[in-house]
């Protein structure tokens, strides 16, 4: 057999299913509001598209000018005809290309989106050289698969080692930052995105004629995977990264001993008394309090602080979380953006140090662009009155498994 009669058996298998991985509508809306405020005409870029479903919602839903990217000319003329028929035709354009290596200058979208189709050359190969096509402010979207159980069973590693090497959610975490990249949201997709794919694949291969060229072969290649989700399922999973170029302007790192004078001197100046500089103090002196490696500064281009974020243990009920307090911007570099970065380095250390769930108590419209919703959606409350748009909460898992009470600050909050 040869392989072209292979290749062409397991795409006669694809043909006409209206997706070629885990996905859904749903997950593709949740993974838009993760990236924020986007462009009144958003350039898009659709990598691996398939029949581009993703491509179809990104025009029609957020006013995107899609170019989508696949290999597989079918499915680009499946996409053309369904963008036709929907009056989207004028802003979907198709482009057969390597997603590895493509056409397109420095900086041409504002949105890179690549659901199911970065294995094709891989989590990390993707975020370095995707990281090029971005505007400044442009978001990435990619869904990767990996591991969901602390030991996955040896039937589940012999099979993904076959095909694609998995990794934990903090390893691909770890790569994004590691890349260049913050985190603006992950999104755990559902079983039911599965269902979505396996469906209609399942059927297809039962009705297909195994007696075709290599269809023998691709037939017991998808029965093998479907078999694995099946008694696997809870071993490995999709989810969906939501990234975003570090600010270049603004170098962040864990504070250093050095940098206490500094970051006293910041929050004396951002702040119209000592309160916040003394509760940084207060808690440093906390051992139950105080999270090794998530108290922040972004530099100035002098190698000064210019800003500085801290994020320190409370709990929910009996339940650990953390809390982002205070954040302090220099009066010189207020509103360019140093804040914005160091807020996001905080909040990527506490990820890639297994935090669940950070509460805030802050402004309404500025938190949110963090991800940030009120903590009352959690069923958290805070220990005192306020208004509850302003206690807020981020799920840094996306999972909305968080614990549920009333937030218990430690005594230096003396709340």
């Amino acid at each position: 057999m040869s392989d072209n009669a292979l290749f062409d058996a397991f795409f006669a298998l694809h043909h006409g299913l209206p997706r070629q991985g885990p996905g859904s509508d749903a997950t593709t809306r949740r993974l838009l509001s993760l990236a924020g405020p986007l462009p009144d005409r958003p350039r898009a870029l659709d990598l691996g598209c398939g029949p581009g479903r993703s491509a179809l919602l990104l025009a029609a839903e957020a006013g995107a000018e899609v170019t989508a990217v696949d290999l597989h000319q079918p499915f680009l003329a499946e996409l053309r005809r369904a963008a036709d028929a929907r009056g989207l035709g004028d802003t979907i354009r198709t482009l057969r290309a390597d997603m590895g290596r493509l056409p397109h200058p420095d900086g041409s979208f504002d949105l890179v989106w690549a659901e199911s189709s970065a294995y094709s050359i891989g989590f990390d190969e993707a975020l370095r050289s995707w990281k090029r096509l971005l505007a400044p402010g442009g978001t990435l979207v990619l869904t990767e698969c990996e591991w969901t159980a602390d030991e996955p069973s040896p039937e589940a590693r012999a099979f993904w080692e076959q095909h694609y090497p998995l990794r934990t959610h903090r390893e691909n975490t770890a790569a994004a930052v590691g890349a260049g990249y913050h985190v603006l949201g992950t999104y755990a997709q559902p079983e039911s995105d599965w269902a979505e794919y396996y469906g209609p694949l399942g059927e297809r291969a039962d009705a297909a004629d195994p007696a075709a060229p290599g269809m023998a072969e691709a037939l017991a290649a998808t029965r093998a995977e479907i078999a694995m989700r099946r008694d696997h399922g809870t071993e490995y999973g999709y989810t969906g990264f939501v990234l975003r170029p570090a600010d270049p302007r603004w170098r962040t790192r864990p504070e250093a001993d050095a940098d206490a004078a500094a970051v006293r001197a910041v929050n004396l100046a951002a702040f119209e008394t000592a309160a916040e500089a003394d509760l940084v103090d207060r808690l440093r002196e906390d051992t139950a309090a105080w999270l090794p490696g998530l108290s922040y500064v972004a530099e100035a281009p002098d190698g000064t602080v210019a800003a500085y974020a801290l994020i320190t243990r409370c709990r929910v009920g009996d339940a650990p979380a953390a809390a982002l307090a205070p954040v302090a911007v220099a009066p010189a570099y207020q509103r360019q953006g140093a804040g914005q970065a160091v807020v996001r380095a905080v909040l990527d250390a506490a990820r890639l140090g297994g935090e669940r769930l950070v509460l805030v108590l802050g402004h309404p419209e500025y938190y949110p662009r963090f991800g940030f919703g009120p903590a009352s959606r959690y069923g958290i409350g805070a220990p005192f009155d306020v208004p509850d748009e302003a206690m807020m909460a981020l799920d840094l898992e996306g999972s909305g498994r968080v614990p549920m009470g009333t937030i218990h600050y430690p005594p230096a909050f003396g709340a």
